[in-house]
């Protein structure tokens, strides 16, 4: 690797550290890499438009931030809200399960962790805190651990960038986050009732069985949006790409429906939406620099071969991997972890046999940690801006969900089963 590329990267961390937009400081440090090198500093141009206008699956991504926007805008979260409290409201600390199961329920809507968060993760923290039911950072700690699970539980925009840097079937790593989604839910919904009952959370009103009919039917259209989505992609219908359009549809035939989307409702999810996508993209956009001046470098080469010369097995591998993107996570963006950190693993993951949707799936699992982890955790700064709560309380109370996902995470990694189950019954043979 030539002294080049070191200072590339030093020009990256530089700007990334005096809070330069990182895609901006990806493609920065990326011209300044071509300049040194005496290369044509408009191969940057080059890359950007042909990775970005190229790449079919990248079309998803907007596609599904414009879903979840329609819906944070329009009546479709309280819906949903409104039926998950029927589920398990019941329960002691009934709001906070409430919490887990909207997020479960949603996360099959928008693919965003941050969607989740500043959606349905808002309005339910607000009725937790509301008359000091339960404390400020406890509600934020578990909203911020639960909508974690929107990018792991399918669709998820996370598992369409891998499965665009690593040339992997979308279907089945969707297939593979079901198992992982349901079972983080599960975990977090027992850490709940654990907590409930130490600290006498309350218990929600009942609500009369006579109302369950109308509460689910009114819930019943926004439910059925996973199921037309991902029903349409197994079957062959339609590719994930084109769900995504699908969704953003739906999504707007659900809010006619509601009667609930003006014209300047309409006009704000256009803006949040190509305000969030030009984000993603820029970000997409350095990576295609990075990666094309890495794969001039033979980085990758030099890490498989310096990889196999330590002699790891599958599991020594998968433990190094988990233990670095653990890390990382606590400071870098897990856009560029996916993009950047990724397709220098992918040669050794193949060499050593390792399955592909199984790693992915792995890996967005690790990456949705960081968000919630300290000092970066991005769903820690959102939360905190939407609502006011200070970091210092809930980064207290949120170290208890983020060892339940690490102990989530080790499960996975060395029990493919909990990745591939749902992938194997449906056909796939890992090829």
């Amino acid at each position: 690797m030539s002294a080049a590329l070191f200072l590339m990267l030093g020009a990256f961390f530089l700007a990334a550290a005096i809070r330069v937009p990182i895609g901006y400081a990806m493609i920065g440090s990326g011209v300044l890499y071509l300049a040194m090198t005496g290369k044509d500093v408009g191969l940057a141009g080059e890359q950007i438009l042909q990775g970005l206008y190229t790449n079919f699956v990248f079309l998803a991504v907007p596609l599904f931030i414009f879903a979840a926007n329609v819906m944070n805008v329009t009546t479709v979260t309280d819906r949903l809200f409104d039926f998950c409290l029927v589920l398990v409201g019941r329960l002691r600390g009934g709001l906070a399960h409430v919490n887990v199961l909207t997020s479960l329920v949603f996360s099959g809507m928008s693919g965003s962790a941050v969607a989740d968060a500043a959606g349905i993760g808002k309005l339910t923290i607000d009725m937790m805190v509301k008359d000091n039911r339960y404390t400020r950072g406890f509600a934020a700690a578990i909203t911020a651990a639960s909508a974690v699970i929107g990018p792991i539980f399918p669709p998820s925009i996370p598992m369409v960038l891998y499965a665009m840097v690593s040339n992997t079937s979308v279907g089945y790593l969707f297939l593979g986050g079901m198992v992982p989604g349901v079972l983080m839910a599960v975990l977090q919904m027992v850490g709940i009732a654990a907590i409930a009952k130490r600290r006498n959370f309350p218990i929600e009103a009942k609500i009369p069985i006579r109302e369950f009919p109308l509460i689910t039917g009114r819930a019943f259209p926004a439910l059925m949006m996973p199921v037309v989505m991902l029903g349409g992609i197994y079957s062959g219908a339609f590719t994930p790409t084109e769900a995504a359009a699908v969704a953003s549809v739906y999504a707007i035939m659900l809010a006619l429906f509601y009667r609930t989307l003006s014209l300047g409702r309409f006009v704000t999810v256009l803006v949040e939406t190509a305000r969030s996508s030009s984000v993603v993209a820029l970000i997409i956009a350095g990576a295609f620099v990075f990666n094309y001046i890495i794969a001039g470098e033979r980085t990758a080469d030099h890490l498989a071969a310096w990889l196999t010369s330590m002699e790891l097995s599958q599991w020594q591998f998968l433990l190094l991997v988990n233990i670095v993107f653990l890390i990382l996570g606590c400071f870098l963006d897990a856009t560029v972890m996916l993009l950047v950190l990724v397709p220098l693993l992918l040669p050794t993951v193949k060499a050593l046999g390792i399955d592909l949707v199984h790693f992915g799936v792995v890996i967005v699992v690790n990456m949705m940690i960081g968000l919630v982890t300290p000092p970066y955790g991005v769903l820690l700064f959102v939360i905190s801006g939407l609502t006011g709560i200070k970091l210092r309380e809930i980064i207290r109370e949120g170290w208890l969900w983020v060892w339940l996902m690490v102990a989530q995470l080790v499960a996975m990694t060395y029990i493919p089963g909990i990745v591939l189950w749902v992938p194997w019954m449906l056909g796939y043979d890992g090829k």
